[in-house]
């Protein structure tokens, strides 16, 4: 357990070792500063356990990112063929090498994030740049390979990059077969541990069990394999991916309908998403040029503490950007929820939500209203099993459970509080009449 612990510390250090008389300090804010970002922004005025920062998530990664590494790299656990696509499975420095990186690339991942996550990143950035491109910059940038370099061995800060935010978004370069892998421990849209650890701590400070999947069985079960033959007759690939043993399928099913489960009743949940709307709203005002800066100086300088100090200025301020907004999260006064997205009204309108929030506007003012669409993939998780016979088979033949995990989404409506009443009997006359205007225009 010391040792354990010890590993989990190491990489967060404030000092290299010189020499046995002289230490240098090296600047370690990028990693101190996600101890200042909630991991699910205004979450906990919903549910008021997820207080949790970025920090100890990213602490959690790096763990999990180290057991997979270990895992899928065991001599015991691959096969001939998988050996000769990945020549540095043969080598012992190189996989002590690569699974240094692996840690500091999940310890690093999520560096890249603005004031309360998500939240406000997507419309608060300049085109083109998310906060994995933020990470990116950062790892690349001096104020983090002073800290590689002084590692033992040192650490090529270009790799850490690499693996940190996946081919996904670094398409200027190439990946090769290891580094995809590696890459897809972290990051991956199925068993990267980015996800098994946000679905379990955040399951644990909501309060909530939907969260929770198995992850010591899935990770026990977890191997290098290649992409099967398919029922048409299609040769599978030579290429190496992540899959599991057919023991772990079903700690697979877990993790995919844990998402599902925790999107639809935690993440999405209306409330938690109208905060959302609000903070955006706040920091469109607040920020100058309404964007966060994305200098890597003002960048390490912006956390929560700073908004929230912001936000209740401004709330106390009549004539603070952002009055209203901030007043609204202060006083927990948001709008509520008059719309949501309902089969009947979306085959008679795809954009049922945008044709109501249209219409509401025109009716009660397009300042008191909101609208919160969104929408992720379900099903089609495609990934190589292998078969208590020895065979690999693709997890869509032996699962009818992935099959069927449905789309993520949502479609809300908001209205200023007073205004809900009046609203809602407007919807209840002229519903129907608002979706076939809308598909006119």
């Amino acid at each position: 357990m010391a040792k354990s612990l010890h590993e989990i510390r190491d990489p967060i250090h404030v000092f290299i070792k010189m020499d046995s008389h002289e230490r240098k300090v090296v600047d370690s804010r990028p990693f101190q500063r996600l101890r200042h970002i909630h991991q699910l922004a205004l979450t906990n005025l919903v549910y008021p356990g997820a207080t949790h920062r970025r920090f100890e998530h990213s602490l959690g990664v790096m763990e999990l990112a180290g057991r997979v590494f270990d895992k899928i790299t065991d001599p015991h656990n691959v096969t001939d063929e998988v050996r000769g696509l990945l020549p540095n499975l043969n080598d012992d420095d190189e996989r002590r090498y690569w699974r240094k990186v692996v840690r500091m690339a999940a310890l690093c991942h999520d560096i890249g994030h603005l004031p309360f996550s998500h939240a406000a990143e997507k419309e608060l950035l300049p085109d083109g740049v998310d906060h994995e491109e933020i990470t990116k910059s950062l790892i690349l940038s001096g104020v983090m390979t002073e800290i590689f370099d002084g590692m033992n061995p040192p650490v090529r800060p270009s790799d850490v990059a690499k693996l940190a935010v996946g081919q996904k978004h670094y398409p200027d370069e190439k990946f090769t077969d290891w580094e995809t892998i590696l890459s897809e421990i972290i990051v991956g849209d199925v068993f990267g541990v980015d996800r098994m650890d946000y679905l379990l701590r955040d399951s644990y400070h909501a309060g909530v069990a939907y969260g929770r999947f198995d992850h010591y069985r899935l990770i026990d079960t977890l191997k290098i394999l290649t992409k099967p033959d398919d029922n048409l007759g299609n040769e599978g690939s030579v290429e190496p991916y992540l899959g599991v043993e057919e023991g772990g399928l079903q700690s697979a099913e877990a993790l995919l309908l844990a998402r599902y489960f925790m999107f639809s009743q935690v993440y999405l949940h209306p409330v938690r998403r109208i905060y959302d709307i609000h903070l955006k709203d706040f920091l469109k005002s607040y920020l100058p040029g309404g964007n966060f800066d994305i200098d890597i100086e003002k960048h390490l300088k912006m956390t929560d503490n700073e908004v929230l100090t912001a936000i209740y200025s401004a709330s106390r301020n009549s004539s603070a950007e952002g009055h209203s907004h901030a007043k609204t999260i202060v006083e927990r006064a948001h709008y509520k929820l008059v719309y949501q997205k309902n089969p009947n009204d979306q085959a008679q309108n795809p954009e049922a939500a945008l044709a109501v929030f249209r219409s509401l506007g025109k009716i009660f003012g397009q300042e008191n209203v909101r609208v919160d669409t969104y929408s992720k993939a379900g099903g089609n998780f495609d990934f190589p099993v292998l078969n208590n016979d020895r065979r690999v088979v693709s997890s869509l033949t032996v699962s009818t459970t992935l099959n069927g995990v449905p789309p993520l989404g949502s479609d809300y409506v908001f209205i200023r509080s007073d205004l809900r009443e009046d609203a809602q009997r407007w919807l209840d006359i002229n519903l129907t009449a608002a979706l076939k205007i809308e598909e006119e225009e």
